[in-house]
């Protein structure tokens, strides 16, 4: 029963390479429909977690079970291998300067490292018994790859898409290179918060408007701002046009001033500022303050009033400084205003020389000295520290800044991108559905997408620019595909960066300058669809499914579908599929500081990858899924038990050959057609979850139907019938018939799931079957299993086995009560009326085979003797005795015709008759 997984999967993976079953299955599908699931490629650096196994899990059970559907579902998986992951690999590996002194050498110092990682990977893959073309799997880093990226790049600016440009974007100083927005994560962190006076140049102006006539004391606007090192490029204060602001009069002790802030925040400021006594003096709407001219703090620079959306009340004044060169919602808000976009700060996160105080310092580090500058010029209010989430750099972890530098861009607006996209998310199917909000929102709200980095170990932006005027050579589609060409036949992107320009660009090639930038890696992974679904002649574009965890709907489900409608009006999938993150049994996130991480290597090792691949199937993984080594043993359990029923059907089917012993369905007992037809209704249920990924759906039902219908009732029922009745006699060959057919749909069901173990099932299956379960479609060669008025219909049995289940309790509890020792030491009785009783009674004496019990009657409920207790089923009360009869040492029932025939005195009548005479005869069970 424990199936010894670990030392046996091994034997089926080499069964299964021997076979070449990926090519088998290829060629068996030729012609069919194609489902293709698109693999979202994991980054290829460390080995597989957790995360991994159940990602790559979810793919092998759809792609298998649309397999046995009938469809030609090619699985190739892939690896995202550019970016900075690996290059800070090989960075620490040879230190950082060192990498940097040769790029080409530290290209393929990053290509052998991501080389080793894939093959890791792929063992440990493989070893979960995901099938798929592993042998030739995509690899972003593969020059035909990298050449079609650099072709797909050519037709997003043939559309018009793509712009060069200068924007604040995220950067870390550390990597020295912009970040996307996938590359973000936010972490708690601790900031100066300042509360700064922008003195009106004007202070009379300002009042009037806000209604004052009270001329007592300087007129400051009052920002607040976390970020206190972006000062120095502060070019405006916004304020919100719809909220009202107030002049708010107060002394400070060296005479009057008078302060703007927005009405809502107005007492948690003051009381910030420590309280006093402070007058209304005036009151606006943020509109009326709009091009008034506000003295910056510490430069000699005026600076307007503008007006906002973005600024909120949640905290603060209601003010913000505008800094263009360090926010987007800044440099949207100064584009209207044509403010200048100021970026004193350079790569290295230090303001660059000639920056007025803090040249060369730090800007994290370079707070506090800007709060000095701004104490000593009387414009700083007040300073605290303030707690709250900030971005930071997924790979450093730590805290990036927003920094205008000139970039490439997708434009999400120029060319309609945007509002394209989100017709075609309309048009997706989402699993769960609430995946359409989630992507339609990041869409709808996301800035343009900055595609450039400034990176060594990625796939080239293999443009030429003009030296003079920064435009693009005027043939660059051409010279795209010439580029591509190189990068196919020659070396990959080694091909453009070693490429001489003279070669493509001729007597022009000293007016132009190339590129260095890289490209985004999830621009690498986003076209894929463009790089392999359209390249593979296995594959198809737009692919029937894309599935990753529930993160990339703002990582490749956004990046791809941006990329697809981009290159072709339409999304690259027809469906999404997300699943959630992997969390302990508490729900807390998985780190080696709890000791809460469940290594995939280390289940499939002990446990098998059968159980790990169960415990994926069985947790509903539209939530986070919770797993631990109690999760995991409680899993083996349930495995054991679905085992032990094919274990129990095969054992009993030894001698079985369907072309020979197979009973015809009008020939067979009634229980055994109530099983086939519970087999085929449980059939459309379990398809019906594979077809809508319902996996935990389809773990329950059929779990059930394993412990319950199966073990629980049909299987323990038979048992007398398997191991009593005449070997080839009607009774015996109608059950196994009926387990047979069970068993071929059975193994199919499973074969998505527990995969190695379906395969084990299958070589050991009776007749004639072709090399691998895999091979085969869902069973349908049912016997036409019918319910007729012989048989009753499914309700009827549905009752016999509610009142079976009151039986066997009652016999339980006269079991513990020490009366008898089993079953079939008793004798029952079942007092009930209409249904139960004709129910009942129409099974003759073959009632006591459905109770496993020597004796077995129904008695109307007019009989029913005093002081009975109720059985727990209304309307059914059970009374069970101690048989006196003489145990029969062949069939183990206490009958009174035991010892009557003296050729067998230890048997009873029936096993006489089922030794020497034809065999008994059963109707029903």
């Amino acid at each position: 029963m424990r199936g010894n997984l670990a030392k046996r999967e091994p034997e089926v993976l080499a069964y299964w390479d021997e076979i070449d079953i990926y090519r088998k299955l290829r060629e068996q599908g030729a012609g069919r429909e194609k489902f293709v699931l698109h693999d979202g490629p994991p980054y290829a650096n460390g080995v597989i977690h957790i995360g991994h196994a159940v990602n790559k899990v979810l793919k092998d059970i759809i792609v298998k079970s649309r397999t046995l559907s009938g469809y030609d579902a090619p699985y190739v998986p892939g690896w995202d291998c550019h970016g900075l992951p690996i290059e800070h690999e090989i960075e620490k590996i040879h230190g950082r300067q060192e990498s940097r002194r040769d790029p080409k050498a530290f290209r393929r110092l990053c290509r052998d490292y991501a080389a080793a990682q894939i093959d890791s990977q792929r063992d440990d893959f493989i070893r979960l018994g995901v099938v798929g073309d592993w042998e030739n799997p995509y690899l972003t880093m593969a020059p035909e790859t990298e050449a079609n990226i650099v072709r797909a790049l050519g037709r997003i600016l043939d559309k018009g898409h793509l712009y060069y440009g200068l924007m604040p974007v995220y950067w870390c100083s550390d990597c020295g290179s912009a970040l996307a927005e996938a590359e973000v994560e936010y972490q708690d962190k601790t900031s100066p918060a300042v509360d700064v006076r922008f003195e009106a140049v004007d202070g009379g102006e300002l009042a009037r408007r806000m209604g004052s006539a009270d001329g007592d004391g300087p007129v400051y606007a009052v920002i607040w701002t976390t970020t206190p090192w972006t000062l120095p490029a502060s070019q405006a204060v916004a304020l919100h046009p719809d909220l009202e602001y107030v002049l708010v009069k107060r002394d400070t002790g060296e005479g009057s001033e008078r302060l703007v802030l927005v009405a809502d925040l107005l007492e948690t400021a003051m009381a910030r500022y420590g309280g006093g006594d402070y007058e209304v003096v005036g009151r606006s709407r943020g509109d009326a303050l709009e091009g008034l001219a506000l003295r910056h703090p510490f430069y000699d620079r005026v600076v307007p009033c503008i007006l906002g959306e973005h600024v909120t009340i949640e905290a603060g004044t209601g003010l913000v400084h505008t800094a263009p060169g360090h926010g987007q919602e800044d440099f949207a808000v100064g584009r209207q205003y044509d403010l200048e976009v100021d970026n004193p700060v350079g790569p290295d996160g230090c303001f660059v020389a000639g920056t007025e105080f803090f040249a060369g310092e730090y800007v994290f580090k370079a707070n506090d000295h800007v709060a000095d500058v701004l104490r000593e010029r009387g414009a700083l209010v007040h300073l605290e520290k303030y707690d709250h989430s900030y971005p930071h750099c997924w790979r450093h972890k730590t805290p990036i800044i927003f920094r205008a530098t000139a970039q490439w861009f997708i434009s999400m607006d120029d060319h309609g991108l945007r509002d394209a996209v989100l017709k075609q998310i309309d048009d997706v199917a989402f699993h769960p559905d609430w995946g359409r909000e989630r992507i339609r929102g990041m869409v709808a709200n996301r800035p343009d997408w900055c595609i450039s980095r400034q990176r060594y170990w990625g796939s080239p932006i293999a443009f030429y620019i003009h030296k003079d005027t920064g435009e693009l050579h005027p043939d660059m589609p051409a010279l795209l595909e010439r580029i591509a060409q190189k990068m196919e036949t020659g070396g990959g992107i080694d091909a453009w960066f070693d490429l001489d320009d003279a070669t493509l660009l001729g007597e022009d090639a000293d007016q132009y300058r190339k590129v260095t930038d890289t490209l985004d890696v999830w621009f690498d992974s986003g076209v894929t669809h463009d790089s392999v679904l359209r390249t593979r002649d296995e594959l198809q574009r737009p692919a029937d499914l894309y599935l990753e965890g529930s993160d990339q709907h703002r990582g490749w489900f956004q990046s791809s579908i941006m990329t697809g409608v981009a290159i072709t009006g339409r999304a690259p999938y027809k469906g999404v599929l997300t699943h959630g993150f992997t969390v302990d049994a508490q729900g807390r996130k998985m780190s080696k500081s709890r000791g809460n991480v469940v290594a995939p290597q280390k289940v499939i090792n002990t446990l098998g990858a059968d159980i790990l691949r169960l415990w994926v199937s069985a947790t509903d993984y539209r939530a986070e899924m919770s797993i631990s080594d109690e999760i995991l043993k409680r899993v083996a359990d349930s495995y054991r038990r679905m085992r032990n029923t094919a274990r129990y059907l095969l054992g009993n089917l030894a001698d079985f050959d369907p072309a020979r012993d197979a009973v015809p369905v009008d020939d067979m007992l009634a229980l055994d057609r109530w099983a086939l037809a519970e087999g085929q209704a449980l059939q459309h249920e379990i398809l019906d979850s594979y077809e809508r990924y319902g996996f935990h759906v389809m773990y329950q039902r059929l779990h059930h139907f394993c412990i319950v219908e199966m073990g629980g009732f049909y299987l323990d029922v038979l048992k007398d019938r398997l191991y009593t009745t005449p070997k080839d006699g009607i009774a015996r060959r109608s059950a196994q018939t009926a387990m047979y057919h069970i068993l071929e749909a059975l193994v199919r069901w499973l074969a998505p799931v527990l995969t190695f173990t379906a395969e084990e099932i299958w070589r050991n299956m009776p007749g004639e079957r072709n090399e691998s379960v895999l091979l085969n479609t869902w069973y349908t060669d049912w016997p036409g299993a019918r319910l007729d008025e012989t048989d009753r219909d499914g309700a009827y049995w549905d009752r016999i086995i509610e009142v079976r289940q009151v039986v066997m309790r009652t016999l339980e509890a006269v079991r513990n009560a020490g009366d008898i020792g089993a079953g079939l030491d008793a004798e029952v009785i079942v007092y009930c009326d209409d249904p139960w009783l004709s129910d009942l009674r129409g099974l003759g004496e073959e009632l006591r085979f459905l109770f496993i019990t020597s004796g077995a009657r129904a008695h109307p409920m007019s009989e029913r003797p005093e002081g009975l207790e109720p059985s727990g089923l209304e309307g059914v009360y059970v009374a069970v005795t101690r048989s006196d009869n003489e145990k029969c040492v062949r069939c183990w029932h206490r009958r009174p015709d035991v010892g009557l025939n003296a050729d067998h005195p230890e048997i009873c009548g029936r096993c006489v008759e089922n030794v020497d005479g034809s065999g008994e005869v059963r109707r029903f069970a």
